[in-house]
Formats: structure tokens, sequence, C-alpha cells
């Protein structure tokens, strides 16, 4: 699958605002979802691309295990260890007060850095294998943040899905 993704998803550079400075993201982004009835703009994002049978085949398997219907999925590619994401959570309000995410990897081994957000002090890494899956729910985007940080050793390509259920606008 790993292959697959990085040769046929139409992948994106965003530019962000960074200390009134324009910057790139460091890592490439593709959203799918349902294409009705949702205000994505309301996520900072487009409509979404339609489902591929690949993604929908995942995502049936992903809510089967979840026990939670997903209606859009973001993919991350981080083409070495100079791509990543910074410390955030995902706490928009069209995803609930409790969001449930789902997230897949593939490729390269990362640490899946989080971080109590009243004390920094307090933090944990989980290693994300290649097929694993990660369930993000209850309290971990109110109280934690989360990041995938960059990494002075060589690494290999990865894609990442988030699978998320958006609710309203």
């Amino acid at each position: 699958m790993l292959s697959s993704f990085i040769s046929t998803t139409p992948w994106t550079q965003k530019i962000v605002k960074m200390y009134d400075k324009e910057v790139l993201t460091p890592r490439l982004s593709a959203w799918y979802g349902d294409p009705e009835g949702m205000d994505y703009n309301a996520l900072g994002k487009s409509t979404p691309l339609p489902w591929t049978a690949e993604l929908l085949k995942l995502k049936a398997s992903v809510e089967a295990t979840a026990g939670i219907s997903f209606n859009s999925v973001l993919l991350n590619y981080y083409r070495d260890g100079q791509d990543s994401v910074a410390w955030h959570s995902d706490n928009e309000t069209v995803m609930g007060s409790h969001p449930v995410i789902a997230s897949v990897s593939f490729g390269q081994v990362r640490g899946f850095d989080i971080r109590r957000k009243t004390d920094h002090a307090e933090k944990y890494t989980v290693r994300l294998e290649h097929g694993s899956l990660l369930l993000m729910k209850g309290d971990l985007q109110t109280k934690w943040d989360h990041r995938i940080a960059k990494s002075a050793k060589p690494m290999g390509p990865r894609v990442n899905l988030t699978f998320r259920k958006i609710i309203g606008a």
C-alpha cells in the first residue's frame, strides 16, 4: 500500500504562516472524504477528493476495529526524516468535543510523541510501526499535544492516514 499511496495520490504541499512568514509544511498531504453535507472550509480545507477503492477498503477495516464510522481521511506523506508535523492537537469543533481519530501508518517506523498540555515535561513516545493502527480518543485532543518530530537519522518514506468524522460546521 505504501508504494501505491506514494505513486497515485495527488499530493500537495501547503503554505502556512509561521512567525509572520509564509513557509511550506514539511510534508505532503491529500484530503479525501464524503463530498455532500459538510462544510470542509470550517477545517480550512476545500471539498475533499472522492474516495478511492483502496481507501474505502482500508476505511471499512479501520471502522470495524474502531467501532465508529468515518467520513474523511487526511493522508500525510513524510518523504524522509526531515519531514515532520509540529506539536498540535486535532481539536476542531467540527469533529465534536471528544473526536475519535484513527491513525494508520505505512512505511518507515516513526516516533509519535505526546505531551501533556499543562506539563510539557510529561511526555511519551509510541513507535508507529508499518501497518499499525493508533486510536486517538477520549481526552487526548483536549489534554495532550502530539507530533512527528524531525530526525537526524536517515529515514525512508512513510504515509500516515488519519480517519476522521466531521459532524458539522
